[in-house]
């Protein structure tokens, strides 16, 4: 290291420790810091919770000027400039949820370089009156978050970041730092390209989130079950009282499932594009700020959520994407502490994301592309190996196996179902290629009904030959069929079931078929449930007071409480309960202005309760 970049990297850890309160980068960040601030172009892949804004913070601070951070989360964007305020940093954001004074007021504070980061929405950032401001001021770096958004193969796409090559074009000299938690190979050469990132340095963390237990299980759909009692089951199993996120699909699933969660007892509430923008507004705000709140929603809401303490993520419905799950889960345990992402999965879930493929408006390049990480998904849902090595080997990152999924704690059976898919693909065959699943085990079983007595199906030679197996059991043979391409679903017939051509090999015995049993249900293990968990009795009590102060001065702040101080850092302080404010600023954490705001009280906290525990 030259002794200019040496001293660099000293100031950059002063900086870290006086302003965030932190006496050491996360692994990876300190090498990305020194190279933006050095004035260099970076691509950073870092998973959700690693902290990838410091890489852009830091270089903020250390640069002349104002770092313009291109954010898609207006709604987030108040929550982040808040948190940045309480660590004594000039912030702003522009963005449509300001009036025209507000927004001037804030214009004027860039030009005149009274800031230094400024949060602005692509759409606001590309309007000519913004780009002829940003002319005017000295810009210290661009930030694009989310850069996975300018991919037009990927789940978050936004066509503005499509333009977003311009800030190259105008502002060549300025150091442009692009920061993604999802990208496959072929997204990351996308935004390579999209936003003339070319010469950048590329920077990858692991995208394993060790602390996140992985879960798939089989989805209880039938006449006899309802996937929303297993989530129930699942919430009671450890996580009552806990935050967490539940996806649906639909807006009316949304709706339905909260209200039956809330009928349960669980404190949930709902979140989609179809709510009025106070009552979605309202949703967030609660979750944001209160604990142990459940947000039941579309893949509208969470992309950026900054919650620390979210337990679990759990998908009522197939994501379309490995990339898709891999953001939505990683928004569980950003703390670092125990998380789960669970998701009940069936044959509906495979055949409505197909269907949802095959009439998009899309040109036949993208529901190819669509099609095959659909596939990526399925094969993470079916497979009997660990769960994370096929996660993260889909981003191109080997591991061993984790010992901390559902297929490693309680490890699925593999069973030769050569037979079974004959009489299947059989049965499909015979009954013309024009039902779905449901009717077809029907005929398997022998059931005796109207509907099949009407078509004469039990005169046909496969009419109770699969009697042998249970539904659900079915259910699975026939959810497994379509997921290795034997079997298709006629979408325009709805949802018939058809022969695909690998079945052929099948039939005629020249192929055999390996099935994933289900296996029996994982037990958790032991979790730790928050921070207070490891904590002895006198310094719970010091926790819970000073949780209390926290919320008071949240709710006089209007800020989320994670604002003010992390759980972790409140155990840090009611572990040690520092007598003098010396003792206090050694506390990760406490940086220089939340010492000068917050010190005095947080020490006094800490004496008097040390004096009542005595």
């Amino acid at each position: 290291m030259s002794a200019g970049a040496d001293a660099l990297a000293i100031r950059a850890r002063e900086t870290l420790g006086r302003v965030f309160g932190h006496a050491a980068f996360r692994p990876g960040q300190e090498a990305i810091v020194t190279h933006v601030a050095e004035g260099g172009d970076a691509l950073v892949l870092m998973p959700t919770g690693a902290g990838k804004s410091l890489c852009y913070q830091v270089p903020a601070l250390l640069r002349d000027g104002c770092a313009v951070v291109v954010s898609p989360l207006i709604a987030l964007m108040a929550d982040q400039v808040a948190a940045l305020e309480q660590l004594g940093v000039r912030a702003a954001y522009l963005n449509s949820s300001l009036d025209a004074r507000a927004a001037a007021a804030v214009e004027r504070a860039f030009a005149a370089g009274e800031l230094d980061l400024l949060y602005v929405a692509p759409e606001r950032l590309l309007m000519p009156r913004c780009l002829e401001l940003v002319e005017r001021a000295r810009v210290a770096l661009f930030a694009i978050d989310e850069a996975h958004c300018v991919s037009q193969w990927g789940h978050d796409f936004r066509p503005e970041y499509l333009q977003l090559s311009v800030l190259h074009e105008r502002w060549p000299a300025v150091p442009r730092v692009a920061l993604t938690a999802t990208a496959d190979p072929l997204t990351r050469e996308e935004i390579v390209a999209r936003l003339a990132l070319e010469g950048a340095r590329v920077f990858v963390s692991s995208f394993d989130r060790p602390n996140i237990r992985y879960a798939i299980v089989d989805k209880d759909a039938g006449p006899r079950g309802d996937a929303r009692a297993q989530l129930v089951a699942f919430i009671e199993d450890g996580h009552r009282g806990d935050a967490g996120i539940v996806y649906c699909l639909s807006r009316r699933k949304v709706d339905e499932t909260a209200a039956w969660l809330a009928g349960k007892g669980v404190d949930a509430m709902p979140y989609h594009a179809g709510m009025e923008t106070a009552a979605r507004t309202a949703t967030q705000t609660r979750f944001q700020r209160e604990d142990g709140v459940v947000v039941v929603a579309t893949i509208a809401f969470g992309m950026g959520i900054d919650k620390p303490d979210v337990r679990y993520v759990a998908h009522l419905d197939l994501p379309k994407s490995i990339e898709g799950y891999y953001q939505e889960t990683g928004r569980a345990g950003r703390d670092g502490l125990p998380a789960d992402a669970w998701m009940t999965y069936g044959l509906a879930d495979v055949v409505q994301q197909q269907r949802l493929i095959d009439r998009s408006d899309g040109a036949e390049a993208f529901k190819r592309v669509s099609s095959a990480k659909l596939n990526a998904l399925l094969g993470l849902a079916e497979t009997v190996g660990c769960r994370r090595v096929r996660l993260l080997g889909y981003f191109g990152e080997a591991s061993a196996r984790c010992g901390n999924c559902d297929n490693c704690l309680a490890p699925p059976e593999s069973w030769d179902a050569t037979d079974a898919a004959r009489k299947a693909l059989s049965a499909i065959y015979r009954t013309g290629q024009r039902y779905g699943a449901a009717y077809v085990i029907d005929v398997l079983r022998g059931a005796s009904n109207e509907r099949i007595a009407r078509q004469g199906h039990e005169q046909l030679a496969v009419f109770g030959v699969g009697a042998n197996l249970d539904e659900a059991a079915w259910r699975a043979v026939f959810r497994q069929l379509v997921a290795q391409g034997l079997a298709s679903v006629d979408h325009e017939a709805y949802g018939a079931l058809r022969l695909a051509e690998p079945s052929r090999a099948v039939l005629r015995g020249e192929a055999n078929v390996a099935m994933r049993r289900s296996a029996a249900r994982a037990s958790k293990g032991p979790r730790v449930r928050g921070e207070a968990a490891t904590l002895d009795p006198g310094a719970r009590g010091l926790f819970d007071a000073l949780r209390e102060w926290r919320l008071g001065e949240a709710r006089t702040q209007g800020v989320p409480a994670y604002v003010i101080l992390h759980d972790r850092t409140l155990a840090a302080i009611a572990q040690s309960r520092p007598s003098s404010l010396d003792a206090l600023a050694r506390i990760d954490g406490i940086g220089a202005a939340k010492l000068d705001r917050y010190g005095a009280a947080i020490v006094s906290l800490a004496r008097g309760t040390t004096a009542n525990a005595t």
